[in-house]
């Protein structure tokens, strides 16, 4: 266990869930369930199979003999072949129709469909949930006044829970793309070496109508609509570029959250949750670093980066079929499954346990909100008899000498004193404080964070409530 390399998505990221679809195990069981139902299409549409031999084939189809294909697959060199041996060992009245007709990419590309198809299914669950997390957060905190920032600079404020909406607008999209590739996953179908039913012609002497019947009769035996309609050898390496990008989404938008996450607990406004005996840092005990936001925006980049490779497995796949995808999509497609499912459940843990700091989001508000209130302080002063250019000139003057107060002797921001004392605006100190209320400069963010769940959360999440209630397990 400890004297060779093990891959860190397994041990300490991704959930044993996402981990059995990419196995070995689940492989091999959807090959078999395909060579039943190709055995079961060719005795339907006539060819000489017999019901004794598809129910050999089902009584087999889950006891898998591993030692004997492994055996088998030392001597050939050949994957598809050995496991054809070894169901030929457990079968011998259905060995000789075992993979009848089938290239080796029948039972590779189509359990290559199936798998990114399960899988897309338990990323939605998860995506559906954090999108469940933060509408809640969003909802609680929807009217919580926060100073915003543009350039990460002061700005115009805005709420806790708006902030969050943002975050999850993303995942909505995101969700929107996932689903749109979902719905279209289709499976290869038994099409041959090169795509051409060419050993189907020969098997049903010519019969176009019963060819043209085996790949839909196959995508119903396996759950699917249909199959694609042309292929070479292997479906288009294309599905996995749509696919991974999809992934490579969710990535950025949980990137983009943690980001934020990230540069909040810096400001002690927002923390994600910190466990009682947690640890972090070596060095300074008192330390609570933001770690599992730090990890999410890790494996994001990761996801981001792996999009690369089918996109450029697809740009160069050769005519009908080459095999320099096949080492590639080992390592490609699964990684970019278990890392956005780790990052996922990361997500999952941290939006379920942020932490709001109320009274240091005001402090730092307040800090700054005489400089977001001076053009309603200018428009109250008009009202009482002032004038507007020159009032606007005097605003600017004192704030640029309230800015040097603050940043060149770090005293308290003093505008609204500096204000009082300009007999110009005709305003005391006590009415400018009470302008000072933060929800005046809001805006219509509740409002806004109210229609957005409204309209577009709350349909989602009532589409799809049989996936909501995951937990999230996190690791390390």
């Amino acid at each position: 266990m400890y004297d060779r390399y093990q891959s860190p998505l397994s041990e300490r990221y991704a959930s044993k869930e996402m981990q059995y679809i990419f196995s070995p195990d689940m492989k091999f069981r959807t090959w078999r369930k395909l060579w039943i139902a190709l055995a079961e299409v060719e005795q339907e549409l006539g060819l000489p199979i017999t019901q004794e031999q598809i129910e050999e084939l089902k009584e087999h189809a889950e006891d898998i003999n591993y030692e004997v294909a492994k055996e088998r697959e030392a001597l050939v060199r050949h994957d598809v072949m050995s496991h054809v041996y070894a169901y030929g060992v457990q079968c011998p009245k259905a060995k000789g129709i075992i993979h009848l007709g089938a290239t080796s990419c029948y039972v590779g590309d189509n359990t290559d469909i199936i798998v990114m198809t399960e899988a897309l299914r338990l990323v939605k669950k998860k995506l559906v949930n954090v999108i469940a997390k933060l509408a809640s957060f969003a909802k609680e905190y929807k009217a919580l006044p926060t100073l915003a920032f543009t350039h990460f600079q002061p700005a115009q404020p805005t709420t806790v829970g708006k902030r969050a909406s943002l975050w999850l607008q993303e995942f909505t999209l995101d969700l929107e793309d996932l689903e749109h590739v979902l719905g279209g996953m289709k499976l290869l179908g038994s099409k041959g070496t090169t795509g051409t039913q060419a050993s189907f012609l020969e098997l049903f002497d010519g019969d176009q109508e019963k060819i043209d019947r085996i790949d839909p009769m196959i995508a119903e035996k396996m759950g699917f609509r249909e199959c694609y309609a042309v292929s070479g050898q292997t479906y288009s390496r294309k599905v996995d570029t749509r696919v991974v990008n999809v992934l490579a989404g969710i990535a950025a938008s949980a990137h983009k959250m943690s980001n934020d996450i990230r540069l909040l607990q810096h400001l002690k406004e927002v923390e994600e949750p910190f466990e009682k005996n947690q640890i972090g840092s070596s060095a300074m005990a008192y330390k609570r670093n933001p770690m599992r936001s730090e990890r999410i925006a890790s494996l994001s980049r990761y996801v981001m980066i792996d999009a690369l490779n089918p996109a450029i497995t697809s740009a160069t796949q050769w005519f009908e079929r080459t095999l320099d995808d096949s080492a590639n999509k080992r390592l490609s497609i699964p990684e970019g499954f278990l890392a956005i499912d780790g990052i996922l459940d990361l997500c999952l843990n941290v939006v379920d346990g942020l932490v709001v700091y109320p009274k240091v989001i005001e402090k730092r508000l307040r800090s700054e909100l005489p400089f977001m209130a001076t053009e309603n302080i200018m428009m109250d002063a008009v009202k009482a008899g002032g004038d507007r250019q020159e009032l606007h000139e005097k605003i600017r003057t004192l704030s640029m000498e309230a800015g040097r107060n603050v940043k060149v002797d770090g005293k308290e921001n003093n505008l609204l004193e500096l204000i009082a004392a300009d007999p110009a605006f005709h305003l005391s100190l006590e009415e400018l404080e009470k302008a000072m209320e933060p929800s005046r400069y809001i805006g219509r963010a509740p409002e806004q964070v109210d229609a957005f769940l409204a309209n577009v959360v709350e349909p989602i999440l009532r589409e799809n409530q049989d996936l909501l209630g995951v937990v999230a397990e996190i690791k390390v």
